[in-house]
């Protein structure tokens, strides 16, 4: 589905204020929605431009990074124009002393940490689909294992750049810790899915690299296994950096540190979870990443809540992670083999799996999947406060041009 093209008048406008603007090609659809037009601008100043000639000509504007996360959320209503962040690739700033940084949107976290790591310090977020972006993490509010102790974006960005829908640059919170001024609006963008504004820099909170980590996994049978075995870990006193189950039946616990303290809180895992655990400084496979499957279920619950999800699933055509903080994935594989699900019963996994999390005041979120499970499914699900989101949506953007659609609720 091709939008109406971009105007010559609009295109001639956008390529006066930045140096990269080409029409869109059919691959770059954003599920199915051809762009009319590209634009790729290099600094905070040119965005702000590209904004604002989209707002003068009244342009839908759907941002991109790395394009790891572009199949997440539903189509857009339109879209005239991609602003592309990859040339935002700076790291504008380490103020190594205060444990603080500041990235440009397009710059991928696997550069950003290895920059980071020349001094001892790194970014606590996992990325676990490689090439992904500052921006697009945190417009996604994408995470993994290493929430368990860090948390998520919402808890690491201290500060935030971002462009308006009219073209105007905002800025808020600030280079410390300590600074909590505009905290919000970081907690308020991370997740958004560009439907808010776009994400031009972030200042991030850091943490020194441990100088030693060890991983002690325990292989488990059964719902109820995996949940004694969590729950062991989390109510001890061996301060876990991740806590994750993975399919088809592991427990694995990351410890960080100093080398003695790691080696002791090691042996105090193991007699927490048996004779059956071994330590290893190698991640078990699956760690960090998003189980196999065509279709990504992103769920959230209080940490008790695994055993449920455990069972609500089928025995087959089914992977899950789930790490210590209660959030995490489920990947199934819709028909094609024996081991597959059925296509006709995804929607009545999903389904299970929304209600068994209910039980626990949490919910599941459908992040990609083929279209016609995506005509068959509700991808968000109940979202109690809608309303409220759509007020939000109403004051950043009320022309409803950034993203349209893309968002729960139609937002």
């Amino acid at each position: 589905m091709r939008p109406p093209d971009a105007s010559g008048d609009a295109l001639g406008a956008l390529a006066k204020v930045c140096g990269d603007v080409r029409p869109g090609e059919p691959e770059e659809g954003v599920l199915g929605v051809e762009p009319a037009a590209v634009a790729a601008p290099a600094t905070v100043g040119e965005a702000a431009e590209v904004m604002r000639v989209a707002a003068e000509h009244g342009l839908a504007v759907v941002p991109r990074g790395g394009e790891t996360r572009l199949d997440w959320g539903t189509p857009p209503r339109r879209c005239d124009l991609i602003v592309d962040t990859r040339r935002l690739d700076r790291l504008v700033e380490h103020a190594a002393g205060d444990l603080v940084a500041t990235a440009q949107a397009g710059m991928p976290l696997e550069r950003l940490g290895a920059e980071l790591a020349g001094e001892g310090q790194r970014l606590a977020l996992d990325a676990p689909l490689p090439g992904s972006t500052v921006g697009g993490t945190i417009a996604t509010g994408a995470s993994g294992p290493l929430r368990t102790l860090y948390g998520t974006p919402r808890n690491l960005v201290i500060g935030l750049t971002i462009v308006r829908a009219d073209g105007q640059v905002a800025k808020s919170g600030g280079k410390v810790v300590k600074n909590v001024a505009g905290y919000d609006l970081g907690r308020l963008f991370c997740g958004s899915y560009g439907t808010l504004g776009l994400i031009v820099e972030a200042t991030f909170r850091l943490h020194p690299t441990p100088a030693a980590r060890a991983y002690v996994a325990r292989p488990v049978d059964g719902p109820e296994e995996a949940h004694e075995a969590v729950q062991a870990v989390l109510h001890s006193p061996v301060v876990p950096s991740a806590v994750e189950y993975l399919s088809p039946g592991v427990v694995a616990v990351l410890l960080e540190g100093v080398p003695d303290g790691v080696g002791a809180r090691a042996q105090q895992t193991v007699e927490l979870l048996g004779r059956e655990a071994q330590i290893s400084e190698d991640a078990p496979d699956g760690w960090g990443r998003y189980p196999d499957g065509t279709v990504l279920l992103d769920v959230a619950a209080p940490p008790p809540a695994l055993r449920d999800l455990l069972a609500a699933l089928p025995a087959t055509g089914t992977a899950v992670t789930w790490n210590g903080d209660g959030h995490g994935y489920v990947g199934l594989s819709p028909g094609g083999s024996p081991a597959g699900v059925p296509s006709g019963t995804v929607a009545d996994v999903v389904a299970d799996v929304r209600a068994a999390l209910a039980r626990h005041k949490g919910g599941a979120v459908v992040r990609y999947a083929p279209e016609d499970v995506r005509g068959a499914v509700d991808v968000w699900g109940p979202v109690p406060a809608l309303r409220l989101m759509r007020r939000v949506k109403d004051q950043f953007d009320p022309d409803h041009r950034l993203s349209p659609g893309r968002f729960t609720g139609g937002i």
